[in-house]
């Protein structure tokens, strides 16, 4: 018999992951705490009982394959994870495909009083001593716009945020229930998520940018900005163009063609002040054979295939919360080849900062 797993998520301390827990006879809660991962020590609570776990190398990817990964096939049931506040559970579920695991659900807690200013800022984990490695460069809006984003169900502590967090979070995870920590009534919860949501499952990046069909007109001054094009970025431009993004933007995810890497599709993902740009591999206008590529690729391609282009285009969607949506689609037009660039691009040489990019920023 497989695993079936809750990951309950969030930056937040909270004991909604006790009682997912406690609600279910049988389940098993399994904690792990990576605040020494540095120094390679982690500490694992199964069911209360501490183990502590010496670690060759302090990674998190290290904890999850080494110890993770072992103790829920071990485990078998029900099992609740009680993620550490810094992992992403997007990260996790990249991880436990390779295991016989069912994700029952992931689950996240979002504070009212602190999630915007958090999913609006610039500071790093290790600025707030929450780094789980040597080397963790990731900012906080980072982690929890990803905890929200990937969340199949949400639930809210704490006061504030009002009208403004409401009209982000129905941008961000429009499909996800959400309840109030106080009136948690956790069956209702997880009846209410979708029979056909997340659940863990990730795509290629080239699904949809605009999952959950969520609301596109403004309300309370948020708002989404789909920005779509079929000509590439002059690259320099380009990367001038991205501080439009870092500021006043709650999330950016999209699909880059560059002039300079006319052949590979770019991804790139921002969340408050921190953006990264990587590669997803190649356009299908590239490659002689699609049998790599999912059917929903290969529909989507087709349904828009164009006679000199092909699959190649620009799309993106950001989540604005102050920034200006006119402002931050006259940057990223102001940055496509102009007529004249585009009749000789085969003869232009391009300076690509993205290549320089790609190693430090491949990934969140």
């Amino acid at each position: 018999m497989g695993t079936e797993v809750v990951l309950v998520a969030g930056l937040v301390e909270h004991d909604v992951a006790e009682e997912v827990w406690r609600a279910a006879a049988g389940s098993v809660l399994v904690r792990h705490d990576l605040s020494g991962l540095a120094e390679g020590v982690v500490r694992r609570w199964v069911d209360g009982e501490l183990t502590v776990l010496e670690l060759a190398h302090g990674c998190v990817s290290c904890t999850l394959r080494l110890d993770l990964l072992p103790l829920l096939e071990q485990l078998g049931g029900r099992v609740v994870v009680h993620l550490d506040p810094a992992l992403e559970p997007e990260a996790v579920c990249y991880a436990l495909r390779k295991i016989d695991v069912r994700i029952e659900a992931v689950i996240t807690v979002v504070d009212r009083g602190t999630w915007l200013t958090d999913a609006t800022g610039e500071d790093t984990l290790a600025e707030r001593g929450m780094g789980a490695a040597a080397g963790d460069e990731r900012t906080v809006a980072q982690v929890v716009v990803g905890q929200a984003e990937f969340a199949d169900a949400l639930v809210l502590t704490g006061a504030g945020g009002g009208p403004v967090l409401d009209a982000v979070l129905d941008r961000l995870s429009p499909r996800a229930p959400r309840q109030d920590r106080h009136a948690l009534n956790l069956p209702a919860l997880m009846a209410a998520i979708p029979h056909d949501a997340r659940r863990g499952r990730f795509d290629d990046g080239f699904g949809t940018l605009l999952p959950g069909q969520p609301p596109l007109d403004s309300a309370h001054g948020v708002g989404i900005v789909h920005f779509v094009d079929r000509r590439p970025f002059h690259p320099a431009r380009l990367h001038r163009a991205l501080d439009v993004l870092l500021e006043g933007v709650v999330r950016s995810r999209g699909r880059l063609w560059v002039a300079s890497q006319p052949d590979s599709a770019l991804w790139l993902e921002s969340a408050g002040a921190g953006l990264a740009v990587g590669n997803l591999g190649p356009w299908l206008a590239a490659v002689d054979d699609w049998s790599g590529a999912t059917a929903q690729r290969r529909a989507a391609a087709a349904a828009t295939w164009h006679p000199h282009y092909g699959d190649r285009s620009q799309e993106l969607v950001m989540i604005t919360v102050s920034a200006s949506p006119d402002e931050i689609t006259a940057a990223l037009r102001d940055a496509l080849l102009t007529d004249e660039e585009l009749a000789l691009v085969d003869e232009l040489q391009f300076a690509d900062p993205f290549a320089e990019w790609h190693d430090e920023m491949e990934e969140l």
